[in-house]
């Protein structure tokens, strides 16, 4: 039983007037007993609540942003009147569900609220989720991946048919993505059921605030929803840190070791520092560095996604009793959760985005009305540019990111068979309930179409095979899941989060320590040491699907290489890099050595900014090189690297090889390389790039995360686990067949799409292409200039190892320098 209209509407209307200086009690008295009053925005939520509307709420972190969404759900059911689940709350993560429902249970039991909060993730017992499914509570805390299984159940209509409303925290981290792609969908679902459904986004980070409010909108468009902006918070305290005089600021690379005594000692004058890296293997050299120099012992953890659950736990717990001074975390901490006295954050290695960066140091003080303190630690020389511009970007209050995509077909799929799995469905009333989502509102009927027809019989090349005949038909042309082992395969298989083959690892008698990559076991012989939580490990053996170690010792141990791309910087932030490069005015904030690097190549050749796109060239070494300064990211300039040296080759220049980083990309070859122009024309981005894709293993990688959410290849069976090699092999015979007998199949076009937006950076590239034409501004050198020792350096880091090859590197960078200093 729901709330009884008419009592509730009147009790609406007596206790909230939002832009009073009152709360109903005894809700007024709590916050008051708290010292606190409701900030505006909290009174804009409440408002929006008493219009029936559904809100996005923008407000800083520490601002009262999780308040002020439960808050209209608190006092709807402070009467007591409400039976069933009335309001559901999906964050990205399980833990800050967990750590929502600690918070909600405070003001809940002061003000003795008549209400019941539970979780509902992954690690939900068996027996409680039973409880839940007969008696549910009045606010359930969940993630995008529960929701879509409760909404798998024939029991759905019924169960969520008392909702009022649906929370969504931390709605930057989910828009956009797959996992965004899934909730959106789920969230229509729930409007069918519960057609009064409100949906309140909440989120400290959005730069595109009317697309993100269709994102949220039940109706998938912005006009739909109210926005609600907070004030923005105290300015925070944001400095670059140097390594300290003895340290030496590299040329190149992307771990920031140099500056661990300097992060050491910044640690030893705070209570608490959450120190963010960019990588799980640079967290765990960066973590070993600080222990090499802890000389007071200070306590300081490692957290990071790779290890052991209950490894994370415990150091989430000594950060909440204050027993840390530091932990070293990865996007782990990113999000929401709460740690207490947290004194500063310290990011190592450049930011990369300016809202990431902005997230990241809103997990320092966590109160809005007091700066938070961060420092930011560059790894290399350009690093010391990007953290800059990424400070003065903060300052300024300038978010960045690109609005959300598209929706996803694979997860579309996925969806499909979710709904058919709860109960029968005409195609075209889901079409339009899917349609009425932002991010799948212009979804062709022709593609629709398509993704039924393949989760119906997999589509022409597949319908032969029984496997792949999942849905029917009835006479009146409904859609029926064929067998309750389809039903039971799906329910195995949700989830759009395909991450890389992992392996876990623990001791012979059972104790665990964590993953690691699958790939990276392979390299692994009996002997050898890596390391991992912050140990060291002796490889053992791999015993099926588990990596067997123990304590080891002496060796030089390696660190796990995991799988994904690397962050590139953003579109934002390089343009404010090229700004200060530039502006020699902006110099003067720049430490020594940088200034005479940039003043040096001012002299020497041309700097790349704003509007001009430089390309040097010069002999080196008995090669012919050419390095580009695009500042487009990582991922675009492997593609363009890639493209460079097709067309070089095509000329007839004889190209050797490339090397990019997220500045700039450099070609060598053996043969002089004329004019560039030509080389850099809208035209590069040709048939070269098509084929390229088609055959390479990355498209084929792509494929089998595709197939995976799809439901082509399923991760998991009733009583057994799939293996990578398993998947595998599976996705690669599918994508070959599909090639070849049905080149047009909709995952194969998904799949293209996915590597074109995200892998290549493709959408970036051509954007660039279009900008350059008329600005390329092309220096002839007689030897390799100062901006470009970074990128040569790239050259030969893959295969430089240990100490002495970091002592090479050094060297060399020397060499290089002196020589880009002659005239």
């Amino acid at each position: 039983m729901s709330c009884p209209a008419n009592r509730t509407r009147e009790t609406r209307v007596r206790s909230l007037t939002p832009m009073s200086k009152h709360l109903p009690e005894p809700f007024q008295s709590w916050f008051s007993q708290q010292g606190w009053s409701p900030r505006p925005h909290q009174f804009a939520m409440l408002q929006a609540a008493e219009d029936s509307v559904s809100a996005l709420l923008i407000a800083p972190t520490g601002g009262g942003k999780t308040l002020a969404g439960f808050l209209p759900s608190l006092i709807e059911l402070a009467d007591g009147s409400c039976e069933g689940l009335h309001t559901l709350y999906v964050s990205p993560l399980k833990a800050l569900s967990a750590n929502i429902a600690e918070s909600l249970s405070r003001p809940i039991m002061e003000m003795r609220l008549p209400v019941r909060v539970e979780v509902r993730s992954g690690d939900t017992s068996g027996a409680r989720r039973k409880r839940q499914q007969k008696n549910p509570p009045h606010i359930l805390l969940t993630t995008p991946e529960s929701l879509a299984l409760l909404l798998s159940y024939p029991d759905a209509a019924t169960y969520f048919s008392t909702l009022k409303v649906l929370i969504i925290d931390e709605v930057h981290a989910m828009a956009g993505t797959k996992r965004g792609d899934q909730l959106v969908l789920c969230a229509s679902r729930l409007r069918v059921f519960a057609p009064a459904l409100r949906i309140n986004g909440l989120s400290a980070t959005v730069a595109h605030p009317s697309a993100m409010a269709a994102w949220v909108s039940p109706t998938g468009q912005s006009a739909d929803i109210r926005l609600v902006k907070a004030e923005d918070g105290v300015r925070p305290d944001v400095h670059v840190l140097l390594p300290d005089q003895r340290g030496y600021l590299p040329w190149a690379g992307r771990t920031g070791l140099g500056s661990a005594t300097a992060i050491l000692a910044e640690i030893a004058r705070a209570r608490l520092t959450i120190v963010f890296v960019n990588s799980r293997a640079q967290a765990e050299l960066l973590f070993q560095a600080l222990w090499k120099d802890n000389a007071d012992n200070l306590p300081i953890g490692l957290h990071h996604g790779s290890l052991d659950a209950a490894r994370r736990s415990r150091v989430e717990e000594a950060m909440a009793r204050g027993d840390l001074r530091a932990v070293v975390a990865t996007s782990s901490l990113d999000l929401g959760l709460d740690w207490g006295a947290v004194d500063q954050i310290i990011q190592v290695g450049a930011p990369k985005q300016i809202s990431r960066l902005t997230q990241r140091i809103g997990r320092a003080n966590h109160r809005m009305d007091e700066p938070s303190r961060a420092l930011l630690a560059p790894a290399n020389r350009f690093e010391v540019l990007e953290c800059e511009a990424a400070k003065e970007a903060v300052l300024h209050h300038e978010l960045d990111g690109e609005p959300p995509r598209a929706g996803a077909l694979d997860v579309l799929a996925q969806h499909v068979l979710v709904t058919a799995c709860s109960g029968p469905f005409f195609p075209d009333t889901l079409y339009a309930e899917v349609r009425q989502t932002a991010p799948y509102s212009q979804l062709s009927r022709a593609d629709f179409d398509e993704i039924i027809r393949f989760v119906e019989d997999g589509g022409y090349a597949l319908q032969a095979y029984e496997r792949h005949q999942r849905l029917f038909r009835d006479s009146l042309g409904k859609l029926w899941v064929r067998n309750e082992q389809i039903i039971r395969q799906c329910r195995m298989n949700i989830g759009t989060i395909v991450d890389t083959p992992m392996l876990r690892v623990k001791s012979r008698r059972g104790k665990p320590y964590g993953e690691i990559d699958e790939y990276f076991a392979s390299t692994l012989v009996p002997g050898d040491t890596f390391l991992l939580g912050g140990e060291l490990l002796e490889f053992l053996g791999l015993h099926d699907t588990t990596v067997q170690a123990a304590r080891g010792r002496g060796k030089d141990p390696r660190v796990p290489v995991y799988g994904g791309n690397q962050l590139s910087i953003s579109p934002g932030l390089a343009r404010h890099v090229r700004e200060i490069l530039h502006t020699p005015s902006a110099w003067e904030v720049l430490p020594k050595p940088v200034q005479d690097w940039l003043s040096l190549q001012a002299s020497r050749s041309e700097l790349p900014g704003p509007e001009n796109f430089l390309v040097e060239t010069f002999p080196h070494r008995g090669l012919y090189y050419i390095v580009a300064y695009p500042f487009e990211g990582r991922n675009a300039h492997q593609t363009l690297g890639l493209l460079l040296t097709k067309r070089l080759e095509e000329t007839g220049k004889g190209p050797l090889g490339f090397v990019a980083n997220d500045y700039m990309v450099a070609c060598w070859c053996v043969h002089p390389t004329g004019a560039m122009t030509e080389m850099f024309s809208r035209d590069l981005l040709g048939g070269n790039l098509t084929d390229w894709l088609a055959e390479s293993a990355m498209l084929r990688r792509t494929f089998r995360d595709v197939a995976i959410i799809a439901g082509l290849v399923e991760r998991n069976y009733p009583g057994r686990e799939k293996n990578r090699r398993q998947m595998t092999i599976s996705s690669d015979l599918l994508y070959d067949v599909l090639r070849k007998y049905d080149p047009d199949h909709i995952l194969l076009r998904a799949t293209r799409l996915q590597a074109e937006e995200g892998l290549t950076d493709l959408g970036r590239l051509s954007a660039m292409l279009d900008r350059i034409q008329g600005h390329i501004e092309h220096v002839t050198l007689s030897h390799v200039s100062p901006l470009a020792v970074p990128v040569l350096l790239e050259q030969g880091r893959e295969k430089i190892k240990g100490g002495e090859g970091e002592d090479y590197l050094l060297a060399e960078a020397d060499k290089l320098y002196a020589l880009a200093g002659k005239a």
